[in-house]
């Protein structure tokens, strides 16, 4: 199968979703096992949940829980061993490398603790590069990277590479960077990690703004006063989730 062909049809597969479905994610008895010589490992053991549109969920839980496996899957960083995942109502748990990736590009904005910025391009490039990957056009690109600049407040930084902003403001980039394809989820993995206790509380309160302007917004986390931010806290423990709680 060629990237164009793989590219159209999962194209047409999103765009036929209804878009008045309220669920957004949906998984059914996820598995994730590895096998260290003659043991298998369960990082998760049977996983069931659903996320609904414009919800604000925290995914918690201790290091070796198994919540960044979980992450994985739902950002399509991975597949699971076994079970079935469902985004927008499309079972990308049986898809292929080349679809999970347009998938990603698509319909994912990820958020990561490092940042993840290219060192030597301005902020306005770094948003772009989602656009970029798509094959949209320059000009259009560049529109809609300053767009989302302007969401997180940080029009007048478009121009300067990272070393030349403040933690919070690298986050600021990689967060508009997640916001420019217009995504389905923003996935977060420990967004504040790297940031003192008062950008934290800035950064925190831009994914309530998010949230608050329709974005359904993912946080995995290990730290519980990141996740009261979340109106939704889901607990992971021993690959199980130990607790679903509405905060709100």
């Amino acid at each position: 199968m060629s990237i164009v062909s793989t590219q159209t049809e999962v194209d047409k597969t999103f765009e036929q979703r209804d878009p008045a479905q309220d669920v957004i994610i949906q998984t059914t008895d996820l598995w994730k096992t590895y096998r260290m010589g003659d043991q298998d490992i369960h990082a998760l053991a049977g996983v069931t949940f659903e996320i609904r549109r414009n919800e604000y969920v925290a995914i918690i839980g201790p290091s070796g829980s198994g919540k960044s496996t979980l992450m994985n899957l739902i950002g399509c960083l991975d597949t699971p061993t076994r079970g079935e995942y469902r985004l927008n109502g499309k079972l990308v748990s049986k898809m292929s490398d080349d679809e999970l990736a347009f998938i990603r590009n698509k319909e994912i904005g990820f958020v990561f603790q490092t940042f993840n910025l290219l060192p030597r391009a301005t902020a306005l490039h770094n948003v772009e590069l989602p656009l970029i990957y798509s094959g949209m056009p320059s000009a259009e690109r560049i529109a809609r990277a300053k767009r989302a600049l302007e969401q997180v407040d940080l029009a007048s930084r478009m121009y300067h590479k990272p070393n030349e902003l403040s933690g919070g403001q690298r986050q600021r980039v990689a967060i508009a960077r997640a916001l420019v394809n217009n995504p389905s989820i923003i996935l977060a993995d420990e967004p504040t990690g790297n940031l003192d206790s008062v950008t934290s509380a800035e950064i925190m309160a831009l994914f309530d703004k998010l949230h608050k302007a329709g974005n359904t917004i993912i946080i995995v986390t290990h730290e519980p006063d990141i996740a009261a931010h979340a109106h939704r806290v889901l607990s992971i423990r021993d690959g199980k989730i130990a607790k679903d709680e509405r905060t709100r």
